[in-house]
């Protein structure tokens, strides 16, 4: 299995983004996440930054496994990234 910690981009309304928590916490997978829309000025702002640098786009959820961004709930890229 592949030791890599995820990080997740998410919003609280987000039904892909709860579907990749709930795949992760069903693996055993710890992961990291923001929940980008609880968020509020320059934190918010630098954040969008980010998930814009990394993907073009501000889609939900952006997984980032490693150098690997995966964006939406996409199972089997996830179980491709964590080798499981």
């Amino acid at each position: 299995m592949n030791k890599t910690r995820p990080r997740l981009y998410t919003l609280t309304t987000c039904l892909h983004c709860k579907a990749t928590k709930n795949f992760l916490k069903k693996h055993g997978i710890e992961f990291d996440y923001v929940d980008v829309d609880t968020l509020t000025g320059t934190e918010r702002e630098e954040i969008i930054s980010e998930i814009m640098e990394l993907t073009g786009t501000r889609r939900f959820p952006t997984i980032i496994i490693g150098e690997r961004v995966i964006i939406g709930f996409r199972e089997d890229e996830l179980r491709e990234a964590l080798d499981l």
